[in-house]
C-alpha cells in the first residue's frame, strides 16, 4: 500500500505570452503546505477503482488508467482534497498523485515528468509538476512555440512540461491565502481568454521579465520580504497577469487591496483566480481583515500557511501499513 500527500501551488504569473523569441509560456510559482491532497493506493487483481469524497475522482481514474500496465489493477482512495478551478493546481496534483501511485506500486521506473506527459499535465506551466516533485519557489522556461503551436492553457495542450530554470527553497514566511466563493476560468472559457488576449505586447513581457529577474528572484535568495511583496504588486499590473486580474469580479481585486491595507507587503492572484495571497509579518491581522471583508460580501475561506520546500511525500510499506 502507498499513502501520498501532495502540496498545492500558487501560480504567480505566466512570463512570455508574446513568443517573438520562439518560446511561449514560462512561469513563476510557489508550492504551499496547505491545502494538500492525501490519497492511499493498493494493488488489485484488475481494473482501476477510485473512491472517496473528492471532485477529482474521475480525473484520478483517467490518470491511473494512462499509467497502469495492461492486466493490472489499482484501488485509489482520496482521503483529503481541495477545490478545483480556484487557482491552486488541484488538477495537476490529483492526476500526478494517481499516476505516481501506480508507478510506485508496480515499480515502473518512470520519472515525474514522464508521468506528467502520460496524464496530460504541464502543457502550459511546469510549475505544478515541479511543485509535486521538489516543492519550493520555481521558474520554468516554457515551450518552443513551434512545438506548442498556439497560445493555450495546459488543459488544451499536449506538450511536456517546460524546463525548470530556477528552483529554490522559499523563506519561512507566513503566507495568507484567501479563496473567495467563486470559480476561476476553465475549459472553453479559458481557451477563449488565451485566444483573445494573446500575443501580449512585447514591451509588457520585457517589463515583467525585468521585475522577475531583478527584483523577485533576488528577494527570494536574500529573504527580503519587502522586495518580494513589491515585485508581487508590480506583477499584477503587467502582461498576461494584468488581463487575468482585470477579468475577475471586483471582490477578488478588493481582497488584494484589503491585504495591502492590513499590512501585507504585497498581494497577488494565483493563476486565473479567484485565490489571492500575500506575504506579511502580521499574518493574523491580515487574515482577520480579509475574513471580515469576505464575510460581508461573497464569502470564502482565509487561512495562513507556509511554503512547501520538499514536494509530494510518499510512504510505502510492503506489509500494507501506512
Amino acid at each position: 500500500m502507498i499513502q501520498m500527500t501532495t502540496p498545492s501551488r500558487l501560480h504567480i504569473t505566466l512570463i512570455d505570452m508574446n513568443a517573438s523569441l520562439g518560446r511561449v509560456d514560462g512561469g513563476v510559482g510557489l508550492t504551499l503546505e496547505q491545502p494538500c491532497m492525501k490519497i492511499s493506493a493498493e494493488q488489485t487483481d484488475e481494473g482501476v477503482f477510485v473512491t472517496g469524497n473528492s471532485e477529482h475522482l474521475d480525473r484520478m481514474k483517467k490518470a491511473a488508467e494512462a499509467v497502469i500496465p495492461e492486466g493490472k489493477g489499482v484501488h485509489i482512495s482520496a482521503e483529503t482534497s481541495y477545490q478545483s478551478h480556484v487557482g491552486l493546481g488541484s488538477g495537476t496534483q490529483s492526476a500526478l498523485a494517481a499516476g505516481w501511485a501506480v508507478n510506485q506500486l508496480y515499480e515502473l521506473g518512470l520519472g515525474v515528468r514522464e508521468i506528467a506527459a502520460l496524464v496530460g499535465r504541464g502543457g502550459t506551466s511546469g510549475i505544478g509538476v515541479e511543485s509535486f516533485e521538489h516543492g519550493g519557489f520555481i521558474v520554468d522556461g516554457g515551450h518552443r512555440f513551434k512545438d506548442k503551436g498556439a497560445f493555450s492553457p495546459s488543459a488544451a495542450s499536449r506538450v511536456p512540461p517546460g524546463p525548470v530554470l530556477f528552483r529554490h527553497d522559499f523563506p519561512d514566511w507566513p503566507i495568507v491565502v484567501a479563496i473567495p466563493s467563486l470559480k476561476g476560468a476553465s475549459d472553453e472559457h479559458e481557451v477563449d481568454i488565451f485566444q483573445k488576449y494573446c500575443p501580449i505586447p512585447l514591451h509588457e513581457v520585457q517589463a515583467l521579465s525585468h521585475i522577475i529577474l531583478m527584483e523577485m528572484l533576488p528577494s527570494v535568495l536574500e529573504a527580503d520580504m519587502v522586495s518580494f511583496g513589491d515585485a508581487l504588486n508590480r506583477i499584477q499590473d503587467v502582461g498576461f497577469k494584468q488581463r487575468e486580474v482585470s477579468l475577475q469580479q471586483e471582490e477578488v481585486r478588493q481582497c488584494m487591496n484589503v491585504m495591502r491595507e492590513a499590512g501585507a507587503y504585497g498581494a497577488g492572484m494565483s493563476s486565473f483566480g479567484p485565490t489571492v495571497f500575500c506575504v506579511a509579518e502580521e499574518p493574523e491581522q491580515v487574515r482577520g481583515a480579509v475574513s471580515e471583508y469576505l464575510e460581508s460580501t461573497i464569502g470564502g475561506e482565509v487561512f495562513v500557511t507556509h511554503a512547501n520546500n520538499s514536494g509530494a511525500q510518499t510512504i510505502y510499506n510492503e506489509n500494507g501499513n501506512c
